[in-house]
């Protein structure tokens, strides 16, 4: 297993908080991604600014952000711990994250772990719906796997 995934599990149940990045506590998906990367990594590459829970802007805040720190992938080379961004809504930026997982549920299809308002850190299936909203991967494994 992945030792992104591994640590990424340990913050499922914690809750969801906007704009926070506290194992246990809450986070939202970036402090979900960012708290894995202070466990494995140490310090956050860049800080994060303070962002509005709904953002307005048409530009591509997160993917821009992480294609400062990670190599950008095809999707069907990702692999466990390996960073995906979703649009949500179709011709809007992407604006949620999650780690690619290896499917703990026993049905050996992929799931990601993220944060989602409501719920908190979950581990999802990444049924069809979420994969058509996939809009781009990230090579985290590269960078601290």
């Amino acid at each position: 297993m992945s030792r992104i995934v591994e640590v990424a599990r340990g913050w499922i149940g914690t809750p969801y908080l906007h704009g926070a990045a506290r194992r246990g506590a809450g986070c939202d998906c970036l402090g979900l991604v960012r708290g894995v990367w202070a466990a494995l990594e140490g310090d956050e590459p860049e800080p994060v600014p303070a962002y509005p829970r709904a953002e307005a802007r048409s530009d591509e805040i997160l993917r821009d952000a992480a294609a400062r720190h990670l190599r950008e992938i095809a999707c069907a080379e990702a692999r466990p711990g390996d960073l995906l961004l979703f649009r949500l809504r179709a011709g809007r930026p992407a604006r949620h994250l999650g780690l690619l997982a290896d499917g703990a549920d026993g049905t050996g299809g992929p799931s990601f772990i993220h944060a989602y308002e409501g719920h908190g850190v979950v581990e999802s299936r990444l049924t069809p719906p979420w994969r058509r909203r996939i809009a781009a991967c990230f090579a985290l494994t590269e960078r601290i796997g």
